[in-house]
């Protein structure tokens, strides 16, 4: 019988993807690495995934079928998800020093705290938060914060990288000339508040640090772009979906309690666990470069590979409590949602450090059921609509139905 995260989970893949989950279940049952004509070679092993994201040179972010393909007519030929080999490497230099774990945990802490302070107070007065509206403000918010875009709403931030992201499926292989300017055309506005940033050269900011290593303007205002489309929706669906897994799985009681433990091990292997289960991003392209083979399956130079990391990543079993309250060692994906290899998500740091700061609010101000909810339906990222969070006030509130339908 299945657990009630796994349940929920399940609703909220079928919600998004309700022809696609299936076909790509059905497809991880026929081998760790299968030809789909049409899609490509569709890999669902941990391990041969790994192969594809390490082999940089075989496989490959840019040219026809890869990822960099779809994005580089929207955001230009030099924004990292679309580049390889040592210019891509001294741009990830370039960066670097913005995303270390303190420096995301700071810039994370000190622009949510608004945020997060009327929530938390209508948490503390008894009324509910949604979540998904909570979390599109938020990490709207930051990447603002990040890319000079101060005068724009967190919420008008990620809308408009959303309006982006729904241009694309997962069978999408390249965008038509229309989808192209519609895209140009919403980020028209932000692209021009970054580019006043650009033109500043703070040197602690990250379009002055684009500057400052050489990238011209229209080259740092299409990595702006990037990171918008990047760095909102993958934390925007993975904080609700993160938090309903820990109410489901009955954890919130334990990690409220385990908040002030050394080191924070306890909290950050929860995160850790959920997004394993969850993985926000569901699939990852590359281009094979040469001729070679993955497990069984012959490989031909121009090959799509397809990596169901949504697949790859619940291989080792699905949510387990033990693992994520730290009782026992974790499944061992490497965090492999974020990627691996040279193209290790940049912005994991930051993502991650937006993930703690909004769960530790919440688990402080005593946000412990779940309303009510509903999953989004045919979206690339699955998640939810609405997540409607409550915190407990005193034993009468325990009798509040939960509203399940999906």
């Amino acid at each position: 019988m299945k657990h009630r995260e796994q349940i929920w989970e399940r609703r909220v893949q079928l919600g998004a993807h309700p022809f696609a989950y299936p076909f790509i279940t059905a497809v991880a049952r026929r081998g760790p690495a299968v030809r789909v004509p049409g899609v490509g070679i569709v890999v669902s092993d941990p391990e041969l995934a790994r192969q594809v994201l390490l082999d940089h040179e075989g496989f490959r972010k840019d040219g026809p079928g890869s990822s960099g393909a779809l994005w580089t007519p929207v955001l230009g030929p030099a924004v990292l998800l679309n580049m390889e080999g040592e210019e891509h490497r001294r741009l990830r230099t370039a960066l670097a020093g913005l995303f270390t774990r303190a420096q995301a945990t700071e810039l994370c802490t000190r622009v949510l705290g608004p945020v997060l302070h009327a929530a938390t107070e209508r948490l503390g007065a008894g009324g509910a938060v949604d979540l998904v509206a909570l979390t599109r403000t938020a990490a709207g918010t930051v990447i603002g914060e990040l890319l000079g875009v101060t005068d724009a709403a967190g919420a008008e931030v990620f809308e408009r990288g959303e309006r982006i992201v729904r241009l694309v499926g997962l069978r999408t292989k390249e965008l038509a000339p229309r989808q192209v300017a519609r895209a140009k055309a919403v980020l028209a506005g932000l692209v021009t508040a970054a580019g006043e940033a650009y033109d500043r050269a703070e040197p602690d900011s990250m379009m002055g640090r684009l500057r400052g290593h050489g990238l011209d303007r229209e080259q740092a205002l299409g990595l702006a772009a990037a990171f918008l489309l990047t760095g909102t929706e993958t934390v925007a669906t993975t904080v609700p979906r993160v938090y309903a897994i820990w109410h489901d799985a009955g954890l919130l009681p334990a990690l409220r309690a385990g908040l002030e433990e050394a080191g924070g091990t306890t909290f950050d292997a929860a995160i850790d666990e959920a997004m394993r289960v969850i993985t926000p991003s569901p699939a990852m392209l590359r281009r094979a470069a040469r001729p070679g083979r993955l497990g069984a399956t012959a490989v031909r130079e121009g090959d799509r590979v397809v990596i169901a990391t949504a697949r790859c990543d619940v291989a080792a079993g699905p949510f387990d409590p033990a693992a994520a309250l730290g009782r026992c060692p974790a499944h061992d994906p490497k965090r492999l949602w974020f990627g691996a290899g040279p193209h290790y998500c940049i912005g994991a740091p930051l993502a991650l450090a937006e993930i703690r700061v909004l769960m530790r609010a919440l688990l402080t101000a005593g946000a412990d059921r779940v309303v009510r909810r509903r999953v989004k339906r045919r979206v690339l990222i699955p998640t939810y609509a609405r997540l409607e969070v409550a915190a407990h006030r005193g034993p009468s509130n325990h009798a509040t139905l939960e509203v399940t339908a999906s």
